[in-house]
C-alpha cells in the first residue's frame, strides 16, 4: 500500500512537471512565432522600399531623353554578354554592330 501511494504521488508530480514544461514550451513557441512574424514583416517592408526605389531609378533612366545619347541607352538595354543560353538565336553580328555604333556613333549631316 505504501509503495502504491508513493508511486501515485510520484506520477502526479511528474504529470504536473510535464504540464508546466508543456505550457512553458507553448509560451516560448508563441513568442518565437510572433518574433518571426514581426521580423518577416520588417523584411517585407524593406524589400518593398528598395523595390520602389529601384523601379523609380529604372523609370527615370528609361525615360531619360538626352539628344545624342541614343546609343548609350541602347547599349544599357542590350545584353552584350556572349555567354547566353544555348537555345537562343545567334545574335553575335547584331551585338558587334551595336558595339561598333556605340564606340563610333553615326554622324548625321
Amino acid at each position: 500500500q505504501k509503495w502504491r501511494a508513493e508511486q501515485t504521488l510520484l506520477l502526479q508530480k511528474k504529470d504536473e512537471n510535464e504540464a508546466k514544461a508543456l505550457e512553458e514550451l507553448r509560451a516560448q513557441a508563441k513568442k518565437d512565432l510572433q518574433d518571426w512574424y514581426t521580423r518577416q514583416e520588417e523584411l517585407l517592408n524593406q524589400a518593398k522600399v528598395s523595390n520602389r526605389q529601384a523601379e523609380k531609378a529604372l523609370v527615370e533612366e528609361r525615360d531619360d531623353e538626352i539628344p545624342g545619347r541614343d546609343w548609350e541607352r541602347v547599349g544599357r538595354l542590350c545584353d552584350f554578354n556572349p555567354k547566353n543560353a544555348k537555345n537562343t538565336k545567334d545574335t553575335s553580328r547584331m551585338r558587334s554592330i551595336l558595339l561598333q555604333l556605340k564606340q563610333t556613333p553615326l554622324v548625321r549631316d
